[in-house]
């Protein structure tokens, strides 16, 4: 059996688009970030990371991610960059575009908010197809990890992906994982490949990204 490896995996949400401050539903449509609006949590996740040296860095592919990915500055020469639609927030589908105000009296909605997202979204994704997919994911982040011997990774996402981490790696509540724009978390990880080649991630730590103000001090 192959040696395991330690991780720390930092992951954050892209910044302050139109539609989060219109409280509509993204998903995968592919909304700029909003300025003014977004410069202060991006500068202040910029200044939160700017003594980081990560050793591979992964990004969804949609713009709002990359331009926080540019923001931040963490994408240093050298090191490797992957646009990743894995990473992508889930699918709303027919939510897509929407308030909660057009939706609350749909049945079809209401049951998926009583599912806690775990049924599909018509015309989009339900709460396990994004999970496979970010399982598929978090696979080649161990194998490139392995291979390369990378310690330290960046990945600029969506808010429903990092939920969906967070439920995996901290074990909480569905409700317990919204992170805000520009935050993130911080995972001590651990990695152990079985004799299959398959393996395991297991979570010895977490924390909040950037660090409170508070605590800096």
């Amino acid at each position: 059996m192959a040696d395991g490896i330690n991780v720390e995996l930092v992951v954050v949400r892209h910044g302050i688009t139109a539609w989060n401050v219109e409280r509509r539903y993204q998903g995968q449509r592919d909304i700029p970030l909003l300025f003014p609006e977004a410069e202060e949590g991006l500068l202040a996740l910029r200044a939160g990371l700017a003594d980081e040296q990560f050793d591979a860095i992964y990004s969804s592919d949609l713009h709002r991610c990359q331009q926080t990915l540019e923001w931040v500055q963490a994408a240093k020469p050298g090191v490797p960059l992957s646009l990743e639609p894995r990473l992508r927030e889930l699918h709303f589908g027919e939510y897509e575009g929407k308030v909660y105000d057009e939706l609350k009296d749909l049945p079809h909605y209401r049951a998926w908010i009583d599912s806690v997202g775990e049924l599909q979204i018509p015309g989009g994704e339900s709460a396990a197809q994004l999970r496979e997919r970010l399982d598929l994911w978090l696979a080649d982040v161990a194998a490139d990890a392995l291979a390369n011997g990378y310690r330290k990774v960046l990945a600029v996402t969506h808010g429903g992906v990092i939920r969906e981490l967070r439920r995996r790696f901290e074990t909480i509540d569905f409700w317990e994982g919204t992170v805000l724009q520009a935050q993130g978390r911080r995972w001590e990880l651990t990695y152990q490949p079985d004799v299959n080649g398959q393996g395991e991630w297991l979570c010895k730590c977490s924390s909040v990204v950037p660090v409170p103000v508070s605590e800096v001090l």
